[in-house]
C-alpha cells in the first residue's frame, strides 16, 4: 500500500480564526441555513468567549465586517496559515481587503482571551487529541495525487488536512498557501441535538474523504478554468442541460462545471478507491440534498474522458468545448 500523501496537523493561526468567528455572529445566522449541533468543543469555545465579551474586539468585529461584506470564509481563512504573527507577516501578496492593522488585532484576540490557556485545558487537549487521531488513522491509506493528475497534472504542493471541532462546524473550507493545499474539515453531523460523529465512525469516514477531495479540487479547478479562460468562453457558448435549482445556485457555466466536475470526480475515487457502496450512497445524498439529477450522466462523462486521457485528451482543456455534447448525449442514454 503507498504511503499517503496528505499531511494531517491542527494549527494554532487556523485555531485562532476558528475562535474570532465564534466570536461573531456565524455560530447563530448559519443555524438558518441548516440547522446542527456544534461539537462540544466548538459550543464550549462558544461560551468561553461569550463570557469574556469577545464579541466587542476588534479583531471579531474585523471578521464579522469581512462577512457581511462578502468575503467568504474560504478566502478568510487561507490568511491563517500564510501569517508569522511573531513579526505579522504575510507570506505572499495579501488579499486587496486584508489590512496588517486587523493581523495586530488577531495576536492581540489570543493574548486578551487567553487562548492558548483555554486550549491546554485537558478537555480541549483531549478534544483535540482525539480528533487529530482519528483523523490520522481514516487518511492513512488515502493516496490522491496520482488520481487528479489527468485532470490537473503534477500537483507540487502539500496537501493538508485539519480536523476542525471548532467554527465553522458545519462545512468544510478550502484554503490555499502558495506552496499548500488545505482542506479544513468538520466531524460529521449527527441528527437533531446529538453530537456530531467522531472522524472515524465507521459509517461516516467516507465524508472525510468527500470534504477533502472536494476541497481540493475546487481549488485547483477555479485556477485551471481562470488559466484557461479562453476554453472555458468557448465551451460556456453551449449551455448545460441542468436544472433550473441548479443553475439558480450556480448562475455561470464555470459554477456549473465546477459543481457537477466535483461530485462526479469524488464518485469516481470513492468507487474506485474505497468501496463501491459508498459511492452509490454518495450519489443518492448528492441527488436528494442537492438536486445533482446529472450526476449519472457526468459520471460517465467523466470515465470517459480519463479512459482517453494521454490518447485523445492530453488535458481537460482539450475536454472543455465537447463536454456539454457529451453531457447531453450521455444524459439520454443514461437517463440523469
Amino acid at each position: 500500500m503507498s504511503a499517503s500523501d496528505i499531511l494531517i496537523t491542527v494549527d494554532d493561526r487556523v485555531r485562532l480564526f476558528s475562535a474570532v468567528l465564534a466570536a461573531t455572529d456565524y455560530p447563530q445566522t448559519s443555524q438558518a441555513v441548516k440547522r446542527y449541533h456544534a461539537h462540544p468543543h466548538a459550543r464550549a469555545t462558544l461560551k468561553y468567549l461569550t463570557e469574556r465579551g469577545a464579541a466587542s474586539h476588534p479583531a471579531a468585529q474585523g471578521m464579522q465586517q469581512l462577512i457581511r461584506s462578502g468575503i467568504s470564509l474560504h478566502d478568510i481563512f487561507s490568511v491563517a496559515p500564510r501569517v508569522d504573527f511573531s513579526a505579522y507577516v504575510f507570506e505572499g501578496r495579501p488579499p486587496a481587503w486584508l489590512r496588517e492593522e486587523w493581523l495586530h488585532q488577531l495576536a492581540d484576540f489570543a493574548q486578551e482571551m487567553e487562548l492558548v490557556s483555554f486550549w491546554e485545558n485537558p478537555a480541549s487537549v483531549r478534544a483535540w487529541e482525539d480528533a487529530y487521531t482519528q483523523t490520522t488513522n481514516i487518511f492513512r491509506p488515502v493516496v490522491i495525487k496520482p488520481f487528479l493528475k489527468p485532470f490537473f497534472g503534477d500537483i507540487t504542493e502539500e496537501l493538508i488536512v485539519m480536523p476542525n471541532i471548532s467554527y465553522p462546524a458545519e462545512v468544510e473550507l478550502g484554503l490555499r498557501t502558495p506552496t499548500q493545499l488545505w482542506s479544513l474539515i468538520p466531524p460529521p453531523l449527527a441528527w437533531g441535538e446529538s453530537n456530531p460523529w467522531p472522524f472515524d465512525e465507521e459509517t461516516n469516514i467516507t465524508q472525510s474523504y468527500r470534504a477533502a477531495l472536494a476541497q481540493y479540487c475546487r481549488i485547483l479547478l477555479t485556477e485551471y478554468l481562470q488559466a484557461n479562460a479562453e476554453r472555458v468562453a468557448e465551451a460556456s457558448k453551449k449551455p448545460l442541460p441542468v436544472t433550473s435549482q441548479l443553475r439558480e445556485k450556480h448562475p455561470t457555466w464555470a459554477d456549473q462545471f465546477t459543481a457537477l466536475f466535483i461530485s462526479s470526480v469524488v464518485y469516481i475515487y470513492l468507487e474506485d478507491h474505497f468501496s463501491p457502496l459508498e459511492s452509490k450512497a454518495f450519489e443518492l445524498m448528492e441527488r436528494r440534498l442537492r438536486g445533482m439529477t446529472l450526476l449519472g450522466a457526468t459520471i460517465s462523462v467523466m470515465r470517459r474522458y480519463i479512459n482517453e486521457y494521454g490518447n485523445r485528451y492530453h488535458s481537460l482543456a482539450d475536454f472543455l468545448t465537447i463536454f456539454p455534447t457529451q453531457l447531453r448525449v450521455a444524459k439520454t442514454i443514461v437517463g440523469s
